[in-house]
């Protein structure tokens, strides 16, 4: 198999401050690649992935802008141009929960965040950062989804609304870039040790520590942004020369569950 190796290629990671986004930058910095760690509000722990990366001997530079917000997502594709040169790997992995309500009890204003947050900001991103993509032989984008969206389970129609929404887009935009030599894949985990994950199993379970499901999970354990991690490594790298338009879900089996 190719040795994976990002040396010379610049990934924006969106949600890089922590979680899975934050496992997604590590595991590329640590095969070669420089990341632009984009962040929403918490500028200590972008600070402190940034920290993480270039301890690796990586460039790294923390970007703020809610993928919401066309003028702050314009400007920070063309400040990371600026600092690194064109992009050639997008991860678009920004993503919020909604609140477990039924359609009949949900707040339009909550599923507008959600949906925009998970659908419209991926598109954003990507349109903003293809011009960038498209300058090299090859580029890859990479949509985070969700298993939610294989049983789209009651009271998470917001959520499960933006996450089908994300696929849509990245499916489609396989087919529009191949031309370019755009790759376009989804990797959409189950449950996942991070800050987002720890609230879904307390607010379901009762449990505060998530670990506590470890015995219920495929492999003796809750899965960890590493899982995931490794799967978009694979992906974006030339260890993968030919899927585009796929999507590898990280659930163990389809035995994922704890509901």
């Amino acid at each position: 198999m190719t040795h994976i190796n990002l040396a010379g290629r610049t990934a924006l990671v969106t949600g890089a401050s922590r979680g899975i986004g934050r496992g997604i930058a590590l595991a590329l910095a640590k095969a070669g690649a420089d990341i632009a760690v984009n962040f929403t509000r918490d500028a200590d722990a972008a600070a402190e992935t940034v920290a993480a990366i270039t301890a690796l001997g990586r460039k790294a530079k923390a970007y703020q802008a809610s993928v919401t917000d066309e003028d702050a997502c314009a400007a920070m594709v063309a400040a990371i141009e600026t600092d690194f040169g064109p992009m050639s790997i997008l991860i678009n992995n920004a993503g919020i929960a909604s609140r477990g309500r039924s359609v009949a009890e949900t707040d339009p204003a909550e599923l507008e965040r959600v949906v925009a947050t998970h659908a419209l900001g991926p598109h954003r991103v990507s349109r903003l950062a293809l011009p960038q993509l498209r300058t090299h032989k090859r580029s890859d984008i990479i949509v985070i989804s969700s298993v939610a969206t294989l049983s789209h389970s009651a009271n998470g129609a917001p959520y499960n609304m933006g996450k089908a929404a994300g696929e849509a887009l990245a499916l489609t935009l396989a087919k529009e870039e191949m031309k370019n030599g755009v790759r376009v894949n989804i990797v959409a985990p189950s449950l996942t040790v991070s800050d987002m994950g720890e609230r879904l199993a307390r607010a379901i379970t009762g449990n505060d520590d998530i670990h506590e499901l470890d015995g219920k999970f495929p492999f003796g354990r809750v899965a960890t942004p590493d899982d995931v991690a490794a799967a978009v490594l694979w992906l974006v790298s030339d260890a993968n020369p030919y899927c585009s338009g796929q999507k590898l879900n990280i659930d163990g089996a389809g035995l994922a569950t704890f509901r």
